[in-house]
């Protein structure tokens, strides 16, 4: 039995649902209502957002280039016009495109 780092009283362990609706378990103290999450359950639930989150597009040549389309849905997310600049960033397992202001 988990117990609170708060006030030492005893952690309950719950579930509850993001407003995705993925299902995950955490504790909450009955005496003082702190509530944690434990970091796998963090980590399963992040995995499960990025499953949903994901989108697919197709690499093309363009001239002398390779290019891709944003999907629409991404466009009007993030207000992504002909001229918007982004920047890409390489990571270890793929890489990052983030819109620069």
């Amino acid at each position: 039995m988990k117990k609170c780092t708060d006030c030492n009283g005893t952690m309950d362990e719950l579930k509850a649902k993001t407003p995705e609706g993925i299902e995950y378990q955490y504790y909450k103290c009955a005496k003082c209502g702190e509530e944690i999450v434990d970091l796998s359950q963090l980590h399963k639930v992040a995995e499960k957002y990025r499953k949903i989150k994901t989108y697919s597009a197709k690499i093309s040549k363009w001239g002398m280039s390779l290019g891709f389309r944003f999907p629409k849905e991404l466009t009007q997310k993030y207000k992504l016009r002909s001229d918007t600049k982004v920047k890409i960033i390489p990571e270890e397992e793929g890489m990052k495109i983030m819109v620069t202001t």
